[in-house]
C-alpha cells in the first residue's frame, strides 16, 4: 500500500544532497517505501542479511561502486539501498566512505530495525552526512492519506467505522491490518516477537540473559501506561536496578517500546518519577484501557516525530502529573512550550476531567481535550476550541499524521 511518507522522502532527493535514514520497527514497511521511490528504473538494493550482498560490502567502497556502474553517465542519479547494514560493526566507516566517494553519482538509503543513530559501533561520525525519518505503524490520518508537510494540522476528515475498529483491533503494522486474519496475526505476532527478542538482541547486543529479557519484555507489556517501577521489575527479574535500567533502552532501540517523560516546568509540586513506557503495536495491550491509551500515545509519537524529522518545528511528548496524584495523560509541546493536553477515555462521559481543566490553566495551554475513543466522528476542526472540550478520538487523529 502507498504510505504517506513517500512525498517526504522524494521530496528530499529533490532538496537534499544528505543520505536518508529511514528507521524503524521490523515489519513496519521500511524496505516497501525504500523501493517505491519515483526513480524506480534505477535502484540498486543491498541487503547485509543476503551472503553475496554482504561480500559485496565487504569488498571495499570502490570495488562496491565498479559493481554498481556508478562512474556511468545516467539521465537520473541511481539510489543505493543498503538494508539492515547496522548489523555490521563497522558499518559506519563503510556508509562514510562510500558517501564521500560517491556522493554526487548517487542518492542513498540506509534502513534498519535498530536505531541507526543508536548503535554507534563505528568510529567516525556521521554527522552533517545525512537526515533521518522514523517510519511509524500506520494512523487514522494516514489511512485517509492527511500527510501533509506543509502544515501541522489537517482539516478533519471521517474514516469508516471499519476501517477505525481494524486499526484499533489488528494494529497499524500494513500485514495484519491488511490481512484482517486472526490465525495470520497470531503467528505474525509470534513470530516478530521471537525475532526481536532473541535474533535481533543476540545480533545486535551483549546481553546474554535472553530470557530474563523476554521476562521484561512482558512485564513493560502488562504494565503499559503505568507510572514505572525499576525496582519492581529488578526483584521479579531477580536483576539489578542498574541492570533493568540497561536493558529497556535497548529494547527501545529495536522498537519494542517508546518512553514519555513527565512534564515538569511550571508544574507546580511536580512528581520527578520515572517514565512511562507504551508498545510501538498496540494491539499487544493486554487490556481494552490500556490499548487505547497506547492507541493515543503511538498517534500522539508519529505526529511529534514527522512534524520533527520534516523540519516543521521543535516538538515533543510527555504527560503531567503532580504530588496530589493529579494527572493528564498526555502533553505535547511545540518549542519547549505546552500546546496540547489529552486526556483519553474509552466512552463519553458527562464531565471533563477535573485534572485536564487544572493543568490547562496551570499550564496556559492552547487546546485541552479529553478524547474518547467510542464517541462518533464530528466534523469540526477541533484546534478552534481554546477552551477544554470533550473530542471523538476519530476526528483529533485525522488532523494530525
Amino acid at each position: 500500500m502507498k504510505r504517506g511518507y513517500e512525498t517526504l522522502i522524494n521530496d528530499h532527493f529533490v532538496q537534499h544532497d544528505q543520505m536518508v535514514f529511514i528507521m524503524g520497527p521490523r515489519q513496519v514497511g521500511k524496505t516497501t517505501l525504500a523501493m517505491a521511490i519515483e526513480n524506480k528504473k534505477n535502484i540498486f538494493y543491498l541487503n547485509w542479511d543476503d551472503l553475496e550482498d554482504r561480500d559485496l560490502l565487504l569488498a571495499g567502497t570502490q570495488s562496491l561502486g565498479t559493481h554498481l556502474s556508478l562512474d556511468k553517465a545516467r539521465e537520473t542519479l541511481p539510489v543505493i539501498i543498503f538494508d539492515e547494514i547496522h548489523k555490521y560493526s563497522k558499518w559506519k566507516q563503510t556508509i562514510k566512505g562510500f558517501y564521500d566517494r560517491y556522493k554526487t553519482q548517487c542518492r542513498i538509503i540506509v534502513t534498519g530495525s535498530a536505531r541507526l543513530n543508536v548503535f554507534k559501533k563505528g568510529g567516525d561520525s556521521l554527522m552533517g552526512r545525512y537526515f533521518y525519518y522514523r517510519l511509524h505503524p500506520l494512523s487514522v490520518a494516514e489511512l485517509l492519506k492527511q500527510t501533509s508537510i506543509e502544515t501541522t494540522i489537517n482539516p478533519p476528515l471521517k474514516i469508516s467505522d471499519n476501517a477505525y475498529q481494524a486499526l484499533l483491533k489488528w494494529g497499524g503494522f500494513p500485514e495484519p491490518f491488511l490481512k484482517k486474519n486472526q490465525r495470520f496475526f497470531t503467528r505474525w505476532n509470534r513470530l516478530r516477537e521471537q525475532q526481536l527478542l532473541q535474533e535481533d538482541i543476540r545480533e545486535l547486543t551483549r546481553i546474554q540473559e535472553l530470557g530474563q529479557m523476554e521476562m521484561l519484555a512482558f512485564m513493560i507489556k502488562s504494565q503499559v501506561g503505568q507510572l514505572t517501577s525499576y525496582s519492581s521489575f529488578s526483584k521479579k527479574i531477580r536483576v539489578s536496578v542498574d541492570t533493568i535500567r540497561r536493558w529497556i533502552p535497548v529494547l527501545e532501540s529495536l522498537y519494542y517500546c517508546f518512553s514519555i517523560r513527565p512534564w515538569t516546568k511550571n508544574v507546580t509540586r511536580s512528581l520527578l518519577k520515572e517514565p512511562k513506557y507504551y508498545l510501538w503495536d498496540w494491539s499487544q495491550c493486554q487490556s481494552e484501557g490500556a490499548r487505547n491509551e497506547n492507541f493515543i500515545a503511538s498517534h500522539l509519537l508519529k505526529a511529534v516525530h514527522f512534524w520533527n524529522d520534516s523540519g516543521t518545528g521543535n516538538y515533543a511528548l510527555y504527560f503531567v502529573r503532580d504530588k496530589e496524584k493529579r494527572e493528564v495523560d498526555f502533553l505535547v509541546t511545540k518549542e519547549n512550550k505546552p500546546w496540547v493536553l489529552v486526556e483519553v477515555k474509552t466512552s463519553d462521559e458527562t464531565q471533563i476531567s477535573k485534572s485536564l481543566s487544572y493543568f490547562k490553566k496551570q499550564l496556559n495551554v492552547p487546546h485541552a481535550f479529553q478524547v474518547v475513543i467510542n464517541a462518533d466522528y464530528v466534523n469540526k476542526d477541533v484546534f478552534e476550541y481554546k477552551e477544554t472540550v470533550i473530542v471523538p478520538a476519530r476526528t483529533l487523529l485525522s488532523q494530525l499524521v
